[in-house]
């Protein structure tokens, strides 16, 4: 039995924390610092996810086994570097492994020097922009920019002008996204559609989860402003086993491959954001933890305990786990502030009336007032997970539950899966 630390708010850790709660294996579980849903299967302390001694304090303090690390901030700032001469296991990659995701240019050179497929590319600063700009110039087609850092998301722009490119690049090197984009990755732009495969892995051995395909922007048919994600189906039914054999070859294997000759210490997720060109898979990005909002239709799916896996990943049995998956489709509907992704108010009041037999309602931005009622505390507010027996069927339930809930000036997609 197992005393188990989540860090991080959001729905991805609802999400975990519900699951987790579920295994026999777990003994007390806390979230760190969570909202008003993971208090219903946990217990939320007040912690700052970036204070590695606090972290450490409560930890030892509570008796604390495993640490499952959430959002990615922490492991790239190196929180299992920091644990790692404890007693206290770090689900979550080294720090220098975490630059997978903490930087465009080292993933790219990675899958460059493991001819793992991926976009041309080219890394500049400022001293370099003349180079960028004859970049931009030879491109066919759009041209993708991206800042080198963590940029919350937002740091990924994809333009259709030369000319606006050049302009755009300009900014981000002098300081558009502040540090993250002091250096800047040029990229040639893959057209096709998009999913994303989920690997946990000790660094050597690896299971497949279940795989999803988000939705990121805001209007319905994908228009408008990017966002943190608007819902999620999984399975993705283009991902057959023709594709899903191509992309464990291609690149997961010469992933885990690299981590083992580079001697990147890994013990954790690794999410594979790919894209289908030409029916051959490409990786357009690696982060080292699960997504958001895909945890909250890949977690429901998976079968198995997620803590005999998390226990699997550290004790070197990891090869002997296989995934079991429900065969149902997951969709996820995220219910937004009005005004997300941009300027947005918090503490709206939400009221949750039935929900679908079919439907679990993971919190992402909430939190109790203080007299105790259920508020509005962040720009994702909920999200609306359902089974169905394939994707519309799904969604559907998730429209029915979204009919009981209210908060004011309350946004979603209600065409989650349209393109499938």
């Amino acid at each position: 039995m197992y005393r188990i630390l989540i860090l991080g708010s959001g729905g991805r850790e609802h999400a975990l924390a519900w699951k987790i709660s579920q295994s026999p294996k777990c003994s007390q579980l806390f979230v760190a610092p969570g909202n008003a849903g993971t208090m219903q299967c946990a217990e939320n302390v007040s912690l700052d996810i970036l204070n590695f001694d606090q972290i450490e304090e409560f930890a030892n303090a509570n008796n604390v086994d495993y640490i499952i690390v959430g959002p990615e901030a922490p492991l790239v700032e190196g929180v299992y570097d920091h644990f790692e001469n404890s007693d206290i296991k770090v689900l979550g990659p080294s720090k220098k492994a975490s630059q997978l995701e903490g930087s465009k240019s080292f993933a790219n050179d990675f899958m460059r020097d493991f001819n793992i497929p991926t976009a041309g590319y080219l890394t500049i600063d400022l001293s370099m922009i003349e180079q960028g700009y004859d970049f931009i110039d030879r491109q066919n087609s759009r041209i993708v920019l991206k800042a080198d850092g963590l940029a919350a998301g937002k740091g990924v722009l994809i333009l259709d002008d030369k000319e606006e490119a050049k302009a755009e690049l300009k900014a981000m090197l002098e300081g558009k996204f502040g540090q993250a984009s002091e250096t800047v990755v040029l990229e040639e732009f893959l057209d096709g559609i998009e999913f994303s495969v989920f690997v946990l892995t000790d660094g050597k051995d690896y299971v497949i989860l279940p795989e999803a395909k988000d939705y990121k922007r805001i209007g319905e048919g994908d228009t408008g402003l990017n966002t943190g994600g608007m819902g999620a189906v999984s399975p993705v039914p283009f991902a057959n086993q023709l594709v899903m054999d191509k992309v464990e070859e291609r690149i997961i294997k010469p992933t885990i491959r690299g981590l083992q000759e580079r001697d990147y210490k890994y013990y954790g997720f690794i999410f594979l954001g790919l894209i289908m060109q030409d029916n051959e898979p490409y990786v357009i990005e690696y982060n080292c933890r699960m997504g958001d909002p895909e945890t909250e239709v890949v977690i429901p799916r998976l079968r198995n305990d997620l803590m005999q896996l998390v226990e699997s990943t550290f004790d070197g049995s990891l090869a002997d786990q296989i995934i079991e998956m429900d065969e149902r489709t997951m969709a996820t509907v995220m219910l937004v502030s009005g005004g997300y992704p941009e300027a947005y108010e918090k503490a709206k009041k939400i009221s949750i009336g039935e929900i679908e037999e079919k439907s679990v309602v993971f919190h992402a931005g909430t939190k109790l007032n203080n007299e105790g009622e259920l508020i509005s505390n962040g720009g994702r507010v909920l999200a609306i997970s359902s089974y169905g027996s394939e994707h519309k069927e799904a969604v559907a339930c998730s429209l029915r539950s979204i009919a009981s809930i209210d908060f004011e000036k309350m946004n979603y997609r209600g065409d989650i899966g349209f393109d499938l």
